[in-house]
């Protein structure tokens, strides 16, 4: 995990072929000193990138991003306001690729939809 301490896994599942993870994201991590002072803001690429651990939770394998199509970041999410997210993720593997169709969410709506190509290390 890069991202030491930004986030707790509070619960896991899989349901109707959707793999539902919720995180309880830190809003006091020091990512969001700069990212903005008193305006907590995560970055579009640690979104992704929680895609991607989440990916490699699931897989056991370390993975690498070989593309990422369509990807749209739909809000800002602020963990100060709505500390949880909610990923919903679809896998499919294929040999040494792992292809990931996701949307993550807040109880106020989608924040990003993303589809991405991983290729196993």
């Amino acid at each position: 995990m890069i991202l030491q301490e930004f986030y707790e896994l509070i619960s896991s599942k899989e349901q109707d072929g959707l793999l539902l993870t919720t995180l309880r994201i830190n809003n006091e991590h020091p990512l969001y000193n700069g990212h903005f002072p008193n305006r907590p803001v995560t970055p579009g690429v640690v979104l992704m990138h929680l895609f991607k651990e989440e990916a490699m939770r699931r897989t056991g394998n370390e993975l690498q991003l070989v593309r990422a199509n369509n990807v749209k970041f739909i809000a800002v999410f602020d963990p100060g306001q709505t500390p949880e997210l909610l990923l919903e993720s679809k896998l499919e593997v294929s040999g040494e690729f792992v292809k990931l169709n996701g949307v993550a969410r807040t109880e106020n709506g989608i924040v990003l939809k993303i589809q991405a190509l991983y290729k196993t290390l």
